[in-house]
């Protein structure tokens, strides 16, 4: 089973940020800006995701013991427990909301080789020592996966309800709810083998229309002989890279594979688009050994090209930026709303925030140390 979040047993307890991301961050000093806490989340084994809804006002967790748990914000700061369940039969990888306009929605993954989707609704427990948690119901459990599904996302909401997972075997799914307010039923709209073990993905959230559906995938495939370097792409070239990029042809009806971005040789443990506010390129932050953040930008002419299922270069990708201040595997990336500070956690139990300054530079702005780092 995968490794957790910060690689300490003192899961229990996670880090929780927050701070005035506006302004100049290089000329403020870092205590001014940034608050920490550490909530006791209860957990018997590691936690391996933490996720914020849309509004930043509810966190879901979930862990090696097998529940997802709910938190809401109690509007001065702290957090509150407002829902807890035994999700599923394996350690449970991730956890995703969707967006608000589909309810109060959240999905989940699992080393039992299953995804599942789950619905808050209003009662609450009345009795027992979940009494005052609020329930949340299993809508549909997506049973395709032959190995442990290894991440799940919503896809953006103006593509409507889709839901897309991984798995350990190299395929990725995308299902669609075709009815919004039933939930039960969930299609499976596209298959897609990579042929190398996946272990995350991520939506890429432009709303342009000039650019079509993209997903990143990352691989953990060790490196060997038989690994990624033996993968060909859909242009029959080969590829030693650990990072792929699908887009959706809308003439060809189907996803294929368009980049694989050869700077990334090392395994990936977690892969997030940055919120794209305008810009005409696109950054995608890489949790490996290091921290990377990824320029990928369309080539001229290039649009049309792929919406027309035609093959060739599609887009010129330049590392930005590398940190290596974790001295550590990284295990998560995860931007602000603006697509402008990255933050990331690491093994060595720090979440360290990043920020591009003048000159395209990025930097450190500030760096909060759990006390479950060693030694503690």
């Amino acid at each position: 089973q995968r490794k957790a979040d910060g690689g300490t047993d003192r899961s229990q307890e996670f880090l929780k940020y927050f701070g005035n991301l506006s302004g100049n961050m290089g000329d403020l000093s870092v205590s001014n800006m940034f608050e920490s806490q550490t909530i006791f989340a209860d957990h018997k084994d590691l936690i391996h995701d933490v996720a914020y809804d849309f509004y930043g006002e509810r966190m879901a967790t979930c862990s090696s013991d097998q529940y997802v748990k709910i938190w809401d914000s109690d509007g001065r700061g702290g957090w509150r427990l407002t829902g807890s369940w035994k999700a599923h039969h394996g350690s449970v990888w991730k956890v995703t909301w969707a967006h608000p306009e589909f309810g109060q929605v959240i999905a989940t993954c699992s080393f039992d080789r299953t995804a599942a989707i789950w619905e808050e609704v209003g009662d609450t427990q009345s009795s027992g020592s979940e009494k005052g948690l609020r329930t949340w119901v299993k809508r549909s459990n997506l049973v395709d996966s032959r190995t442990s599904v290894t991440d799940v996302k919503f896809g953006p909401k103006h593509l409507g309800l889709l839901l897309v997972i991984c798995s350990a075997d190299g395929i990725i799914r995308i299902y669609e709810a075709p009815d919004v307010m039933n939930l039960a039923q969930w299609t499976l709209q596209h298959e897609i083998p990579t042929k190398v073990s996946i272990s995350c993905l991520s939506w890429n959230p432009s709303l342009s229309r000039v650019n079509p559906p993209m997903l990143a995938v990352g691989s953990d495939e060790p490196n060997t002989s038989n690994a990624v370097a033996s993968v060909q792409n859909d242009k029959g070239s080969l590829c030693n890279g650990k990072v792929f990029i699908y887009e959706y042809s809308e003439a060809q009806r189907r996803w294929t594979r368009t980049e694989c971005l050869s700077s990334v040789v090392e395994p990936v443990n977690d892969l997030a688009f940055a919120p794209n506010l305008g810009r005409s390129f696109h950054l995608l932050a890489v949790a490996t050994k290091d921290v990377r953040i990824i320029k990928i930008e369309p080539l001229p002419d290039t649009a049309n090209a792929s919406a027309n299922g035609n093959s060739g270069v599609r887009f010129k990708t330049e590392v930005m930026a590398a940190f290596e201040e974790h001295y550590s595997c990284v295990w998560r990336v995860s931007w602000n709303v603006t697509g402008t500070l990255l933050a990331s956690s690491g093994d060595d139990c720090c979440v360290r925030l990043w920020k591009m300054q003048y000159m395209n530079q990025w930097k450190c702005v500030a760096e909060f140390k759990s006390s479950g780092a060693a030694g503690g």
